[in-house]
């Protein structure tokens, strides 16, 4: 049995810490790197959060914004694609023995999306901001030359590393 490795960007943040003030989460340059390999870019310039807790019964609301510089490759041509990114964050922490059984079958309201278990004290806020990170990255973004590579016919030739590039040479 494998363990999961620690989380690249971990901020263990306290469940009862509500003091109003913003806590400001900045991944330092190994920690970019690490979740650039992770997410497949090509890498992550600046990753930094604002956050504030906030009570919400047993569970704790986090909210703020998310800002990050990551550089991708073009959906289209490969080429360097920087990209910036400026996301809302509302997560809600909850108290794992507070989540519903995995087998039992519910519907989710808009609110219980983003719903976060943890146990004890504290939660990784820091992996949160990851996650969140991970889902505002747009995996079909596209450059000024991707026009130009979609009418060459060649879109297998210039993203020849990219996701499609095995079943191009499949086609072939």
């Amino acid at each position: 049995m494998t363990e999961n490795p620690a989380p690249e960007l971990h901020r263990m943040t306290d469940a009862t810490r509500f003091d109003g003030k913003p806590i400001v989460i900045t991944a330092d340059a190994a920690e970019r790197a690490a979740l650039a390999k992770r997410f497949g870019l090509i890498s992550i310039d600046r990753l930094s959060a604002e956050v504030t807790l906030v009570p919400d019964g047993t569970a704790v609301l986090a909210n703020g914004t998310l800002k990050a510089s990551v550089v991708q490759s073009c959906a289209v041509s490969g080429e360097d694609l920087p990209v910036r990114i400026e996301e809302p964050l509302a997560l809600r922490f909850v108290p794992e023995a507070e989540m519903v059984a995995e087998e039992e079958e519910i519907e989710l309201t808009e609110e219980e999306l983003d719903e976060i278990p943890f146990t004890g004290r504290s939660f990784d806020l820091g992996e949160a901001i990851a996650q969140s990170l991970a889902l505002a990255i747009d995996p079909y973004a596209t450059g000024p030359k991707a026009d130009e590579v979609r009418a060459s016919g060649k879109i297998g030739d210039a993203a020849a590393s990219g996701p499609f590039s095995a079943l191009a040479k499949l086609k072939s």
